[in-house]
């Protein structure tokens, strides 16, 4: 394996900072306000009401688990799956619609889905809780 150098490890920890606490803001706002209409878009799609519950593991762990570099493979692919449903369920209209501004809609899903995607792929870096396991 390559080592990466020190620019390359100070980037991931940005990165995971900005993906993760971006990302764990959503999720607090979700235990704050509840998750009633994640429930009903679960239910409206046929499927188990427990299911919304995941949005607590893709929102609030997963994220914490990114900025801490816990295990920083799997917790990006819990969150890149959390974003994937997120898209398919309450976005599902705006792959080609434009926000009040000009921007894609889907713009900010995207950024967490492709950041989350990148982590999976590099992992957490030097700078992380853990980075003995393959999944760090």
């Amino acid at each position: 394996m390559i080592p990466l150098n020190i620019n390359t490890n100070l980037g991931l920890l940005i990165m995971r900072l900005g993906v993760g606490g971006l990302m764990l803001i959503h999720g607090l706002s979700k235990i704050a306000g509840g998750i009633g209409a994640v429930k009903y878009l679960v239910e409206s799609a046929g499927l188990p009401s427990f299911l919304a519950y995941g949005v607590y593991v893709g929102e609030v762990i997963a994220p914490v688990m990114i900025l801490i570099g816990l295990r920083t493979r799997i917790a990006a692919a819990i969150m890149a799956v959390n974003c994937l449903a997120a898209v398919f369920m309450y976005h599902p209209d705006g792959f080609l619609a434009l926000n009040a501004t000009g921007g894609w809609s889907l713009e900010l899903i995207v950024l967490f889905l492709m950041g989350a995607v990148a982590l999976f792929f590099t992992g957490a870096g030097r700078y992380a809780l853990s980075r003995r396991s393959i999944w760090d």
